[in-house]
């Protein structure tokens, strides 16, 4: 039986630290008073102590390949402030409820709500290198522990399981569901308090505008500060795409129409995710056009084996330069 934390979810409410200061996200201020943001004061001890115990444990560097929707998973561990997906469990838990989540409250790994569903973050303080075991291991604990709990930060176990052995796979895709903001914490038609109202308030004030793009997967339209972006996590393997983007920024193609600029691109779980900066006026539907016209242009680039010419080269070049690394 999982542990029953003192910030159990109860009557559908937000949990509680200390059974009296609401929950707030990784960003947000301390509820301490500190002035710092909760991941750089009391959210670090338990993110240490979990760096701590996962020592052992293997880095993945991609860790969600071959689950479905493995785009769409490390966009909403990297990209989206809000979304939501139904996961769909195999063998002895296949009738229980479970949703991904892209963080939950305190930046918790899961939650058991009174209501029997599981809530399953992918963007928590702790991490041991391997999101795929830390999952499973958030997961299992969530499953056994009593309705109401939050599963506390903690690192798998060097052997342990990983998600992948605990999903059904044979869906193609995820179903996923961004939202405007973090209500999706509370139950509906749950009381709330005023505290965990005004946590909520605050945690929805520092979430971007974003929208999953319809025209291709996997691609997510964003402002933040009042400027566009479109941030499209890849499927493809690095070295092809990049040769791929090169032949198109060489032939002034990489761009998604007037006015939007290809601006590089990072990697994040073994994946790359190219970025275009968009102007600040240009929605999310008037992107959707110029984005599966570029995919056809991508598709024509991925197809294409010849060697880069001596201007592909420098275009890659460069391109490869303004490359990171997330994690």
């Amino acid at each position: 039986m999982g542990k029953k934390s003192s910030r159990a979810v109860k009557a559908g409410q937000t949990p509680v630290l200390d059974g009296e200061i609401p929950v707030v996200g990784a960003r947000e201020a301390c509820p301490c008073g500190s002035g710092r943001r909760y991941k750089a004061c009391h959210g670090r001890e338990a993110a240490h102590a979990a760096h701590q115990q996962a020592a052992e444990v293997t880095a993945n560097k991609r860790p969600f390949e071959g689950l479905p929707g493995e785009t769409d998973i490390v966009a909403m561990r990297e990209l989206v402030p809000a979304a939501t997906a139904p996961l769909k469990l195999a063998g002895e838990h296949a009738d229980r409820t479970v949703t991904l989540a892209t963080v939950l409250p305190m930046a918790a790994p899961a939650v058991h709500r009174d209501t029997g569903e599981i809530m399953l973050a992918l963007q928590t303080l702790a991490s041991s290198g391997d999101p795929d075991r830390d999952l499973a291991d958030a997961l299992l604990r969530a499953l056994d522990s009593e309705p109401g709990t939050v599963v506390d930060s903690a690192a798998p176990a060097a052997e342990g399981p990983r998600l992948r052995d605990l999903l059904d796979t044979s869906a193609d895709s995820l179903d996923i569901a961004v939202h405007d903001d973090f209500s999706f914490w509370i139950i509906d038609g749950a009381e709330v308090s005023a505290e965990a109202q005004l946590s909520l308030e605050h945690a929805n004030a520092a979430a971007y505008p974003t929208t999953k793009l319809a025209s291709v997967p996997s691609a997510y339209w964003t402002r933040i500060r009042e400027k566009g972006h479109l941030r499209w996590v890849m499927p493809y393997e690095e070295e092809k795409l990049m040769d791929a983007l090169a032949r198109l920024h060489a032939a002034k193609q990489s761009g998604l129409g007037e006015g939007t600029r290809y601006v590089g691109a990072f990697r994040a779980c073994g994946l790359v995710v190219p970025v275009w900066d968009l102007p600040k006026e240009m929605e999310a539907s008037e992107i959707e056009k110029p984005a599966a016209e570029f995919a056809e242009r991508l598709a024509k680039a991925l197809a294409d084996d010849s060697p880069l010419t001596n201007e592909e080269r420098r275009a890659r070049a460069g391109l490869v330069s303004r490359q990171v690394t997330l994690r």
